[in-house]
């Protein structure tokens, strides 16, 4: 008889009604249609088990960065339309198009393959215009744009409902983004007018919470769906999504002048009571935090991290606690902000929540 399996070591529980009640607050917030930014495994939350969750709140589009993600959203039966939000190369556009996903075109020669490859398959694509309006990353320049959207008018199998943009510094650069706010309304303006699109989307979280959006009927809220607000004073609008946790593995008492984990970068001072954990960057707990006053949370108290972090294992001081093996170990959620977490680690929430790899157990409540 083959045993029962045993309890994951490390899980990520996901909490699908504060996921849906930031979903309501970013509608609140927008008074406009949104289109779900879901990318990277939905902010490495889980894709198909997010789709699931706010396809059923009637959404309007989902972005995504690649057909890859567009192909699981679609095959975990999910109906709700789907928008790749970067430029697509050649091999991936027939797909495409047989899926009835929606583009934003960047060049005249992406557009007209896909007008093409829609011709042959006897259909008419909805595509976006995406224009680079200050993110040099992606979309078409402003300088020649009428005469680009008169070209690309021409082509019949392809029918342009809507146009878009990125911003890049809503969350750093104020004057700036507001410059480029207005620079998006006056390209709309000299290509006839906000009535030549259906979709007109701009925003992403930080535009949405910090911006006007008079310009815009469809918003694109990613980081704020998932409990985190990019500029200050607006985390009491959000509920947190995603616990990271794992347990207690080892309890043992060091004597003054142990060194703990590699390098020795922290020897023990006095006899300490370290608790060893079974996280680490292998998990995605970045090894970044090591030394600059990371915490986690046990049986309702915060207690400092020791040393590095190894790839599957971390260790915590809690000398003059009960702290035992098995006890449950919050490395960020309720207790510690995420965002504190990517402070301490010299980066941003974003990179730490995609990062956690496929090892955690995402748990969904």
């Amino acid at each position: 008889m083959n045993p029962l399996p045993s309890p994951p070591r490390s899980w990520a529980e996901i909490d699908l009604s504060a996921l849906r009640h930031n979903l309501r607050t970013a509608r609140e917030v927008a008074g406009c249609a949104v289109m779900a930014v879901v990318k990277a495994g939905a902010y490495g939350h889980g894709l198909e088990d997010v789709a699931r969750s706010l396809a059923a709140e009637d959404i309007e589009f989902f972005g995504v960065a690649n057909v890859g993600e567009a192909r699981r959203i679609a095959d975990a039966g999910v109906t709700t339309r789907i928008y790749l939000l970067g430029a697509t190369w050649s091999q991936e556009r027939a797909e495409i198009v047989g899926r009835g996903w929606t583009p934003c075109l960047s060049s005249l020669d992406e557009a007209r393959e896909f007008d093409a490859l829609a011709r042959a398959h006897g259909s008419r694509l909805k595509v976006h215009l995406a224009v680079d309006s200050g993110m040099g990353r992606g979309g078409f320049v402003a300088e020649g744009l009428p005469e680009i959207l008169m070209e690309l008018e021409k082509l019949p199998n392809l029918e342009i409902e809507g146009i878009g943009s990125h911003l890049p510094s809503a969350d750093e650069d104020e004057e700036f983004t507001r410059s480029q706010i207005a620079r998006y309304v006056g390209i709309i303006d000299s290509l006839g007018g906000p009535e030549r699109f259906r979709w007109r989307h701009l925003s992403n979280s930080a535009g949405l919470l910090g911006y006007d959006r008079e310009c815009c009927n469809l918003a694109r809220p990613g980081l704020m769906l998932y409990g985190i607000s990019p500029l200050p004073g607006h985390e009491e609008k959000l509920r947190n999504v995603m616990s990271l946790k794992s347990r207690v593995t080892l309890v043992r008492t060091l004597p003054a002048g142990h060194g703990v984990s590699y390098g020795r970068a922290f020897v023990t001072t006095k006899p300490t009571r370290v608790a060893t954990v079974g996280i680490g960057y292998g998990d995605g707990y970045p090894r970044a935090v090591s030394g600059n006053g990371a915490e986690a949370f046990i049986r309702g108290e915060r207690f400092p991290m020791l040393g590095r972090v190894t790839m599957d294992q971390l260790m915590i001081d809690v000398t003059g606690s009960d702290v035992a093996e098995g006890d449950e170990v919050e490395m960020f959620g309720p207790n510690i902000r995420v965002d504190e977490v990517a402070a301490k680690a010299g980066t941003i929430c974003w990179e730490i929540l995609t990062g956690i790899t496929p090892r955690v157990v995402r748990v969904y409540r």
